[in-house]
């Protein structure tokens, strides 16, 4: 008994730091969420935003630009304008089914039938989006009684380049009258 003892005491001491690893790296993997707990509520908030998002328009954007460059320090009133170059669109996953009649090298005839897809959700039946194009502008105009100020409109300006992805020579604060 006492050299079995030994022996899986030799073994511990030439593995325990394997082993020591293993265990970290099994807990990780099962951690909740897969984010080791580093900003998942970050990640849960930044998907919400974008579902919260994806389904405005220009105008609702600019209503909420303005609410939020309003409660900047020093902005006061403001109004947003922004120009749109195109609006965004949504591509929706399509089931496509091609229909021929004669070689596969010069078809006599064909047929192309294509529905969306749906999926159950917990709102009935949901499209699913492929791919999300962004709405892509071409300017802003922000008027707003601090925009007298350079620390105001260099504040304002970059949060619209950051909101809007315009570089800074398309966008132009001025001073609310």
């Amino acid at each position: 008994m006492k050299e079995k003892t030994e022996g899986v005491r030799k073994i511990w001491d030439r593995y325990k730091y394997a082993a020591l690893v293993v265990l970290i790296g099994a807990g990780l993997l099962l951690w909740p969420g897969g984010d080791f707990g580093l900003g998942g509520s970050e990640k849960e908030e930044k998907r919400e935003t974008l579902e919260i998002y994806e389904d405005l328009d220009t105008q609702d954007i600019q209503r909420e630009m303005a609410e939020i460059l309003g409660a900047m320090s020093g902005v006061g009133q403001v109004k947003v304008m922004l120009t749109v170059d195109s609006d965004g669109e949504r591509q929706l996953a399509q089931n496509t089914q091609l229909n021929y009649s004669g070689s596969t090298a010069a078809p006599e005839d064909y047929s192309r039938r294509s529905e969306t897809v749906l999926v159950s959700g917990s709102g009935g039946n949901e499209t699913v989006t492929v791919k999300t194009m962004y709405p892509t502008y071409r300017g802003a105009l922000v008027v707003c009684e601090g925009g007298d100020r350079a620390e105001v409109r260099l504040a304002v300006t970059e949060a619209v380049s950051a909101l809007t992805g315009l570089s800074t020579d398309r966008i132009t604060v001025a001073k609310w009258q």
